[in-house]
């Protein structure tokens, strides 16, 4: 890669406005900001229902979160047109992020309180099975051991998941519940892609995550990309107050 070259990184958004629970779309804003700021062209390409999907032309894919109702209107669009697509690309080494509904669609399947199962793309060795109004949903602020650092976050589910035997968590829960409230885990990655049910917004708060995204998503076009370093204070304060909400 030139020294002078400008990069660029390209983002689809999935059902941004189907499913954006708990601000899940200041995670976009966050990428797009911490990339203006280097001098790195962010590009944000909107994908929704019926839309195709060439998702082999994007560096990062994210999905957020819904309510059972959202959940099934993405997931049966999911099967009909687009995750086998997401699939391909991941092989190829895009870079994901799915938050909690989305995390749900992108394993197995997920199983609601009532009605039929809702059928996964199968990126993640993951199912998610609701147990009904009479047990308690896993609510609070969380606090997960990844890669050595701590990420923070919020989480708000009723279903609780449970990965395969072997497969990868994101990260070990040290406040809050996490895939079930039973195993510590929490989330999980396959390749570049990564699943957690955090939301908050998970990015803002966790620049050094938000960095690792960027970072893997820039060097599948251009190689090892080394990123400037930002002024994270106000990040970093947001982190620390996570944190001491949690300790408190």
């Amino acid at each position: 890669m030139s020294s002078r070259e400008r990069l660029s990184l390209v983002i689809a958004h999935l059902y941004p406005d189907l499913m954006n629970l708990y601000g899940d779309r200041g995670n976009v804003i966050c990428l797009v900001k911490r990339c203006q700021w280097r001098g790195i062209d962010p590009v944000v390409v909107e994908v929704g229902l019926g839309d195709k999907m060439e998702a082999s032309a994007f560096d990062l894919i994210f999905i957020g979160g819904g309510q059972d109702k959202e959940q099934r209107l993405a997931a049966d669009d999911l099967q009909r047109s687009k995750g086998d697509a997401i699939l391909r690309a991941v092989e190829g080494g895009v870079v994901v992020l799915a938050i909690c509904g989305g995390y749900q669609l992108f394993g197995r399947y997920y199983r609601p309180a009532m009605g039929s199962d809702l059928p996964g793309i199968g990126l993640f060795p993951l199912e998610t099975v609701h147990k009904g109004a009479q047990v308690p949903r896993c609510i609070g602020n969380v606090t997960v051991e990844w890669e050595g650092r701590l990420l923070v976050g919020f989480e708000n589910h009723g279903g609780r998941t449970y990965l395969a035997p072997g497969a990868s968590p994101l990260g070990r829960v040290i406040h809050g519940f996490g895939n079930n409230g039973e195993d510590k885990t929490e989330g999980a990655i396959v390749k570049n892609a990564f699943g957690t049910y955090l939301h908050g917004s998970l990015l803002p708060k966790n620049p050094h995550f938000a960095d690792h995204l960027i970072r893997l998503a820039l060097r599948r076009r251009y190689g090892n990309v080394d990123l400037e370093p930002l002024g994270d204070a106000t990040e970093w304060r947001a982190h620390q107050a996570a944190l001491e909400r949690v300790r408190a």
